[in-house]
C-alpha cells in the first residue's frame, strides 16, 4: 500500500489587462469598495496602502449608533489629509466581513471631515492577505483555496470628489466671511 504524497498547491494572485476590463481607463482613482462593517453594508470605504492605520469617520460612527462609552482609549495623533494635527475621538473593534472572511479591525475613530466613510489601511490588509491595484480597481485575496476579489466604485470615487470640493468651498467661504468681520 503506497501513500499518497498531499500536493499544496499555493494561491497566486496578480492583476493583468483583463483586469481592467469594465473600468474607465485612463484615471488616477482611488480604490473605494463596499464592505461590510459591523453587520452593515458601508459605502465609500477606501482601500489605502499607505495607512498604518484603519480609520472611522464620524458618518460611519453615527451611522452604527456607536457611543463614546463604546470606545477604548487612543491617544496617539494622526495627520490628516490637510497635513493637521488630529487626536483621536477613540478606538473600537469592529467585523470586517469580506465574503465568507470575517476580520476584527480596531479602527481608530477621528472627528474631521472626510468624503469616506472609513480608510481600510495595511493591517486590514495584511490581515486579509490582500493586494490591491488602484489601476485595476480591484483587491484581491485568499479564501479557502480559491482567490476572491473586490470591485472598486468609480462613480463613488467621482461623489468622494465632489464631495471634498464642496467642503473646501465651505470652509474657505466660511473664512472669507469670518475675516470680514
Amino acid at each position: 500500500m503506497s501513500k499518497r504524497a498531499k500536493l499544496s498547491i499555493s494561491l497566486v494572485f496578480g492583476f493583468s489587462d483583463e483586469d481592467q476590463i469594465g473600468t474607465i481607463q485612463p484615471h488616477d482613482d482611488a480604490l473605494v469598495v463596499t464592505l461590510r462593517i459591523g453587520g452593515y453594508d458601508v459605502k465609500r470605504v477606501m482601500i489605502d496602502q499607505d495607512s498604518a492605520a484603519d480609520i472611522m469617520y464620524p458618518e460611519l460612527y453615527r451611522g452604527l449608533n456607536l457611543k463614546p462609552e463604546n470606545l477604548t482609549a487612543y491617544s496617539s495623533p494622526l495627520v490628516s489629509f490637510e497635513g493637521k494635527l488630529v487626536v483621536p475621538k477613540g478606538q473600537i473593534r469592529l467585523p470586517v466581513q469580506t465574503g465568507t472572511d470575517v476580520v476584527e479591525v480596531d479602527f481608530i475613530i477621528v472627528d474631521v471631515f472626510s468624503p469616506y466613510t472609513a480608510i481600510m489601511g495595511r493591517p486590514w490588509l495584511h490581515t486579509l492577505g490582500a493586494v490591491s491595484s488602484t489601476l485595476h480597481q480591484k483587491m484581491k485575496y485568499p479564501s479557502g483555496d480559491r482567490v476572491l476579489e473586490i470591485v472598486g466604485n468609480q462613480i463613488a470615487i467621482q461623489q468622494c470628489l465632489v464631495a471634498a470640493i464642496q467642503h473646501r468651498l465651505e470652509v474657505e467661504t466660511s473664512a472669507t466671511a469670518d475675516n470680514n468681520l
